[in-house]
Parts: C-alpha cells; sequence; structure tokens
C-alpha cells in the first residue's frame, strides 16, 4: 500500500496543500453533475484560485471512443487526442482551460493499471484486494492531476449506491480520513414536483444522502436540481433529516441556459461556503463578463436563421437526443450569441433523406443553411450526400464537418467531376473511384488503437492557401497558430482521408483545396470558389471541440454571418 498521508501531502507551491472537492451524484443520472462542478470551478477560479476538473466514469472502456453516441452522448475530443465524456467539453468550455488524459479515467483504465502491476510484481507479493489498492490507484491518478493547482474539482461518475462506482467513493473516504481540512464532498440530487402534489419532495435526496451514510461520507454540500427552485422549507427539512446546516442546500434549478448556473451560484455565495469549509480566503466576485455573456443570450435578437443538421445518431426508442451532438449544438449557440442571431436547429435524418421521404425532402428547402457534422458507417450516407448536393446546387450556405467533408469530396467527384460511382471506401470496398481512403496503418499518420484499428485524434497543423474563404477566416479573428507560415491548428478525430489521387481531377473542375497538411500529404480543408457559391467549406478537423461560450471558433461565426447575409439577400 501507498503512504497516503506522504503523497497527498505534496505541496502545489511549497507552502499550502491542494484542496479537493468530490462531486457526487444522487437519485438518478443526467442531472448535470458536469456543469455543476464546471459552474463551481467558474466561481473559484474568479476568487483567483488555479482550478482543475477531473472526470471519473464508471465503464470498462478506456476512454469513451468507441461507445456508441446515441446510448452516451457525444465524445468530447481533447487536444492531446483522448475521447472523453462531454462533460470535460464542459469544463473546457466553462474554465476557458484545455483538459486531457490527466482529467479523465475510467474504471477499465484503473483496473487494467492495477493488474498490469500485478503481472509485473510491483506489490511485493500482496494480495492484491479491490480495497484498498484499487482505490489508492484513484488517489494515486488524482494527485498527479492534481500537480500545480489550489483546488481540484473531481466528479464521480454514476450515481450513490451503484456497485460499480463505490472504489471513487472509497478514495474520497480515504482521503477525507487523511486530510480532513482539505477534502469536502458535494452531492447533486434531484428534487422532483410531481403534478398532482404540486410541491417539490425532498424525500429521494434523504434516501441518497442514507446511501453515502452507508459508506461512512456524509456530504458537506447537497447541490439540489429540480424544475423549481428550492425553498427554505424543503432546505429545513433536508438539513434536519440529513444532518446538516441549512445554508449548505444550494439550490439550482432549470433555467434556459446552463451559463446562467454560476450567476445562481454566486447568489448564493456558494464560492464563498466553500471556501470557507477548505479554510481559504474568498472575496466578493463580479463576473463581469460571464454576466454580459448571460445577458447577451438572453436579449431579444431581430435576426432569424434556420440551419439543418443532416444527422444519424439521434434516435432512441421513442425520443430523440441532441446529445449525440453536444459540442456542435454549442458552437452553433456561441457564435448565435456572439452575432446576436437567433438560430432554430433542426435535425433532418439522414436515412429519411436517403429514403427519398417527402417530408424530408421538402424540409430542406425551408433552410437558411445546412451542416453535416460528423457520422460512420454506411447508415444515411446517401441522404446526407443529397443534402450535400442540395446545398451546393441552391447555394445554401454549407459547412462539412470531418465525415461531412469527405461526403462533400464524394458529392462533388459525382455530380460535377462525373465520376458516377465515387464513393469512400468506408461505405464501398469496391467502389472504382475511391474519393476517400485508408491511410497506410502507420504510427507517424495516426494513433494506433488496436489490433487494426487507427485514428488521427487530437491537434493537427494546417497550412491554408492565401485568398480562400479559410485563410480569411482565420486572418480576420487573428486565430492562426503561426500567421507567418500561414498555420493553423485543429482537432481531428477519423480514419479514412481524402485520397490524393483525384485532388487534379476535382480541382480542374472548380473544386479549392484551400487546407493540406504542413507535408501536403492530407487535404485538410476544402471550398468552392465564392463566385459560385456564397459559403460552401468543409474541414477534416473538428473546430466544434475548440469553441467557447465567452471566445466562439471563427468558422462557425463567419459560417453564421454568411447565412444571414444570404437571407437578407434573398
Amino acid at each position: 500500500m501507498i503512504d497516503i498521508r506522504g503523497f497527498l501531502k505534496q505541496t502545489t507551491n511549497g507552502k499550502k496543500s491542494t484542496k479537493y472537492i468530490f462531486v457526487s451524484g444522487g437519485v438518478l443520472s443526467g442531472l448535470g453533475k458536469g456543469v455543476t462542478a464546471a459552474s463551481l470551478g467558474v466561481l473559484l477560479k474568479e476568487q483567483g484560485y488555479n482550478v482543475a476538473n477531473i472526470k471519473c466514469e464508471n465503464y470498462l472502456n478506456l476512454d469513451s471512443g468507441n461507445i456508441n453516441p446515441v446510448e452516451h452522448g457525444d465524445v468530447f475530443l481533447c487536444e492531446d487526442g483522448l475521447e472523453a465524456d462531454l462533460d470535460l467539453g464542459s469544463y473546457e468550455r466553462f474554465l476557458g482551460r484545455e483538459v486531457g488524459f490527466k482529467n479523465f479515467t475510467t474504471m477499465g483504465q484503473i483496473y487494467t493499471t492495477v493488474i498490469e502491476r500485478t503481472k509485473n510484481l510491483e506489490y511485493g507479493g500482496a494480495t492484491v484486494d479491490a480495497i484498498p489498492y484499487v482505490p489508492e490507484e484513484v488517489i494515486r491518478r488524482i494527485r498527479e492531476a492534481a500537480l500545480g493547482y489550489d483546488i481540484v474539482l473531481i466528479e464521480l461518475g454514476g450515481t450513490a449506491g451503484e456497485y460499480q462506482n463505490i472504489v471513487y467513493y472509497e478514495a474520497y473516504r480515504i482521503m477525507k480520513m487523511t486530510l480532513p481540512q482539505d477534502v469536502i464532498l458535494l452531492h447533486v440530487t434531484y428534487f422532483p414536483a410531481p403534478s398532482h402534489i404540486n410541491e417539490l419532495k425532498s424525500k429521494p435526496t434523504q434516501l441518497s444522502v442514507k446511501a453515502l451514510n452507508s459508506m461512512g461520507i456524509q456530504p458537506d454540500f447537497i447541490v439540489g436540481r429540480g424544475e423549481l427552485e428550492i425553498d427554505e422549507k424543503r432546505k429545513e427539512k433536508v438539513a434536519y433529516f440529513c444532518t446538516m446546516n441549512q445554508e449548505d442546500i444550494i439550490s439550482n434549478p432549470d433555467c434556459k441556459s446552463i451559463y446562467e448556473i454560476p450567476l445562481l451560484f454566486d447568489k448564493q455565495d456558494f464560492s464563498q461556503k466553500v471556501l470557507k469549509k477548505l479554510g481559504l480566503k474568498s472575496k466578493k466576485i463580479t463576473l463581469t463578463a460571464w454576466r454580459a455573456m448571460v445577458e447577451n443570450i438572453y436579449s431579444k435578437k431581430e435576426n432569424k436563421v434556420k440551419i439543418g443538421i443532416i444527422a444519424k445518431y439521434i434516435a432512441t426508442g421513442d425520443y430523440e437526443l441532441k446529445d449525440s451532438y453536444t459540442s456542435l449544438l454549442e458552437s452553433i449557440n456561441h457564435s448565435s450569441w456572439h452575432e446576436k442571431i437567433e438560430v432554430e436547429i433542426v435535425f433532418i435524418n439522414a436515412e429519411s433523406l436517403e429514403k427519398k421521404d417527402a417530408t424530408s425532402l421538402a424540409s430542406l428547402k425551408e433552410l437558411d443553411g445546412i451542416i453535416v457534422p460528423i457520422g460512420w458507417g454506411a447508415r444515411g450516407v446517401e441522404g446526407k450526400i443529397e443534402a450535400i448536393r442540395y446545398a451546393r446546387e441552391h447555394k445554401i450556405p454549407y459547412l462539412g464537418l470531418c465525415y461531412g467533408m469527405q461526403l462533400a469530396s464524394v458529392e462533388f467527384a459525382r455530380n460535377v467531376v462525373g465520376l458516377t460511382d465515387a464513393n469512400t471506401e468506408e461505405v464501398d470496398k469496391d467502389a472504382k473511384y475511391q474519393i476517400i481512403h485508408s491511410i497506410p496503418f502507420d504510427p507517424k499518420y495516426q494513433k494506433i488503437k488496436g489490433d487494426g484499428a487507427s485514428m488521427r485524434l487530437g491537434a493537427y497543423d494546417c497550412v491554408l492557401k492565401p485568398g480562400t474563404l479559410a485563410h480569411e477566416i482565420y486572418t480576420k479573428h487573428n486565430a492562426f497558430k503561426e500567421a507567418k507560415k500561414n498555420l493553423i491548428s485543429e482537432r481531428h478525430r477519423h480514419r479514412y482521408e481524402f485520397n490524393n489521387q483525384y485532388r487534379q481531377a476535382l480541382e480542374e473542375k472548380g473544386f479549392v483545396i484551400s487546407g493540406t497538411s504542413p507535408d501536403d500529404f492530407f487535404v485538410e480543408m476544402i471550398e468552392l470558389p465564392r463566385e459560385i457559391h456564397p459559403f460552401f467549406l468543409a474541414t477534416q478537423a473538428h473546430p466544434e471541440y475548440k469553441s467557447a461560450p465567452l471566445k466562439p471558433h471563427p468558422i462557425f461565426i463567419e459560417y453564421l454571418k454568411a447565412i444571414w447575409a444570404e437571407k437578407k439577400k434573398k
């Protein structure tokens, strides 16, 4: 076993120890632990502290990359190539700080590490039981991620009472026992308001806290989620039955935008209360930029546009999910607030377009802009290509992201160049003209994830061609990594690439390759000349993962401006 006290007593600056805030959940999943942790992080950062966030997931997957997006939501792609839970996107967007491998752990990673250490005889012949060796691995990872930070927020996946995450709670218990002044726990629970009763009910919260107590844990704060604000009567009741101070029950009701939550917390002096429990100094904060941004979100917008997202990851039983495209939706929102343009998002099922569904085809005619986002496999591909063709022929502003760039290339090859059998190898390995193909299985080109599995993951450089729309966008927003070299950097998550064999044939017909890798091996950006189309831009990268509410991505800003300019003309 490791020396927990000695291990945790490492310091951030030689004078003070790191503080740890665990964020757990109760009653049901999807309450918003990640947004709660990110929102509190905003306040603590405003207080002047260096803050980091960590997510501890329950599943045995080593990352989120191979999980069905309909089942688990959008994968958040990090700068270092990590495919993570979408909560890491909340951390980046709220705190304005890049996250990556050190900020994310899964039960699969933890058990794999412990088992490998037993094979390598690193435990000195001990009987390696789940307790304490697995919680100690959790603590080791938390401490590594905490180095250099004043405060670390650790979000625990799942809900209290599940067997999958008990080692995380055990890690908390050990840390709290060892460093009682440096470790606290916030418990996010649900206060339902049944329509036939017409009042908030606190019993689910009481039972959830009881589940914590059974593990030897007493929460320091309860953050109450619900449709309505937690009133004083409910706070008094929970405080009595959960052995807490009433002031330590924080209300987190539904609001129109998640970006309002830091302001709701600030009204309740949440950061001051947290810092007091941790023995740290606090002050009154203003959140000036954040307040201005929220005011902008809620302000009335005279200009309105309708954007269609040609989607395939939206159905789950009888319901439609939008979590599969969280980062894209957030990016559109950021730019809409920045430009004061109201955006109506319409999801159009790519499979319906593929089947020539009359309603879906008619819906294309109502759109001011079309986006084809990330995707995998053959399902719905012909529907996406049909939407791209429509956008190109009817001069509707188009933005292609990853698969949206690949399929835009296929569509152009088929319908402009005349290569009617053009396709992507991912869909048809026997296609005569494989405009998109796999590249050599070589670590210099991509990250090898497993036997036969490889992807380009994380940040890669791209050189933009002067005079193109892409170059103009990055110039206008001073968004170059190195302006003198026309160099930008964007995140990638894909397996197939543009086939250089067809560059010349497509360019001769007006296809513009506006961005390539520095060695000219990969096609990164494509577009159509502005004299024939007002805005037709597609990128192999994922700019949506780098947009933030206080700093929208330039591509989405200019795309939205182009949509509004075209709508005004019409």
